[in-house]
């Protein structure tokens, strides 16, 4: 896929302004590279919260991944005919900095508004702005995925980009029983995280529990051309992502 001048670079341009202005462009790529390998090496630390921990890994957070899921999840939406089906609302479950909900709000024909909700109190600031640049109607607030309360129905879709992988076992189990009931309840679920299995031993489970529930599993390699900006961050730390790859459990 193609990336022209458009609202995602415009957003590129804008997250340069926003987290550039106290950081070099070396220090982001010494960052990313950190960051990088975090998620690679050492994803037993993801549960503590060390993907953002530090200026540094924040901003390669914001500026890299931010938008590599946006890009990756409006592929899938479309992909999916997710965009097709009539939502009031997109629960965003360990949102981040909202990237993931605003591209499926954006790519959708009903323009639902979003509810975003994550433990760090940083990723639920980014996600706010990220909604009212893009001009989406939503709110993230602070919460336990798996502890505070949230809800679905046969109008609503649950969201739960690269967030599931993060949390301890015994939580993810809780979890994974509030999907299939609000599944049950009519709401529509897309779960994606990285096609790499490393570190993923919950997947089956997951995929074998939810399509029992009429879900389905797949698996997306998007050939593509990133916009510029992106395309210069991942060369500066030695990344060359020619492909956009997931893999979704979902039910619409």
């Amino acid at each position: 896929m193609e990336w022209s001048v458009t609202a995602v670079e415009h957003w590129l341009a804008a997250l340069e302004d926003r987290h550039l202005a106290n950081l070099s462009r070396s220090e982001l790529t010494r960052a990313l590279r950190a960051l990088s390998s975090c998620y690679v090496e050492r994803r037993d630390r993801l549960a503590q919260g060390a993907a953002l921990e530090g200026a540094g890994k924040r901003a390669a957070f914001a500026l890299f991944y931010g938008p590599l899921h946006f890009l990756t999840v409006t592929c899938i939406v479309r992909a999916l005919a997710a965009e097709q089906r009539t939502l009031r609302e997109i629960v965003d479950l360990g949102c981040g900095t909202g990237a993931a909900g605003a591209a499926w709000a954006l790519a959708s024909n009903a323009k639902p508004s979003i509810a975003g909700m994550d433990r760090s109190a940083w990723a639920v600031q980014e996600a706010n702005w990220t909604y009212r640049h893009f001009a989406v109607r939503g709110r993230a607030a602070t919460g336990d995925i798996t502890r505070t309360p949230w809800r679905a129905n046969q109008r609503s879709a649950i969201l739960l980009a690269y967030a599931v992988n993060e949390l301890p076992p015994d939580r993810r189990a809780l979890l994974l029983d509030r999907i299939i009931d609000r599944s049950r309840a009519g709401a529509a679920v897309l779960i994606v995280e990285p096609i790499a299995r490393r570190g993923a031993d919950w997947w089956d489970e997951w995929r074998a529990a939810l399509t029992a529930e009429g879900a389905r599993g797949d698996e997306w390699r998007f050939t593509t051309s990133l916009p510029p900006l992106l395309g210069s961050i991942a060369k500066g730390a030695g990344l060359d992502p020619r492909e956009l790859t997931a893999r979704t459990i979902s039910k619409m």
